[in-house]
């Protein structure tokens, strides 16, 4: 589920293949109506960091005005696992 609230788009449940598009379709309607950047996407409550969550959320980041546009927060461990080993981690905006 992706709720905008407090400034953040605040992402819970788990990404999975079966809705995956479904999640990325979601966070886009809702970026696209966030008019001021960056915007905070906070993953406290995503349930898995998996590469499938990590290609949903590089995909919002391509449809904002530049790379800096999204701020990830509260990164689960496995999934910085993933960036760092996929040396992400200097572009992506992480707090």
């Amino acid at each position: 589920m992706i709720q905008l609230k407090d400034q953040e788009l605040k992402v819970s449940g788990k990404i999975d293949y079966d809705n995956a598009e479904q999640y990325y379709q979601s966070g886009i309607q809702q970026i696209k109506q966030h008019a001021q950047f960056p915007l905070v996407v906070n993953l406290a409550e995503l349930e898995q960091g998996s590469t499938l969550a990590l290609a949903v959320f590089i995909r919002w980041l391509r449809q904002t005005p530049d790379s800096q546009s999204l701020v990830f927060k509260s990164v689960p461990t496995k999934m910085m696992k993933i960036i760092q080993s996929c040396h992400l981690e200097d572009d992506l905006k992480l707090i």
